[in-house]
């Protein structure tokens, strides 16, 4: 059995990010670069009403995973919130961590927003999140996905 906790991280400067930008460099993903920018300038520091960054980290400390939530930019309102940043090291998938993550991220939105929204181009990680009870939608302006907090919540405490 894995032994991880996740927490909500509110400086991004206090956490060692090498491993997970190495990988995810390597594999074409270049948004742990621009989140650590957007972090540094202040575009984007996960702190507006409901929003939030959250690391998951392994027995020796090490994060292994990381995700947030913002007001999505292009919905013009501000019940509507955007997975962001969402990166599990490949060592660590398919064990529950994304899971684990996503579900911690969607439990504390649910305070502020009524649907969340994603965008993502693999069929990997389509699959992951339809697995979710996301649905594929182009509803929202550059989504791929979206889910009702309502549905989230019933499926998480009457699961079938």
């Amino acid at each position: 059995m894995l032994d991880f906790r996740i927490e909500k991280i509110t400086n991004l400067a206090s956490i060692d990010l090498t491993l997970l930008m190495k990988e995810s460099n390597e594999n074409g993903f270049r948004f742990t670069e621009r989140l650590v920018n957007d972090f540094i300038n202040g575009k984007n520091t996960f702190n507006q009403r409901g929003e939030g960054f959250y690391g998951v980290f392994n027995e020796e400390g090490v994060i292994i995973a990381i995700g947030g939530i913002n007001i999505d930019p292009f919905a013009n309102d501000p019940q509507i919130g955007r997975i962001r940043r969402f990166y599990v090291l490949k060592e660590y998938r398919r064990k529950g961590i994304g899971r684990f993550l996503i579900n911690k991220i969607l439990f504390d939105a649910r305070k502020t927003f009524k649907e969340v929204v994603l965008h993502t181009e693999t069929e990997d990680a389509d699959q992951f999140y339809t697995s979710l009870g996301f649905s594929k939608s182009t509803s929202y302006q550059n989504s791929t996905h979206h889910i009702k907090l309502k549905l989230f919540m019933q499926k998480l405490y009457n699961p079938e």
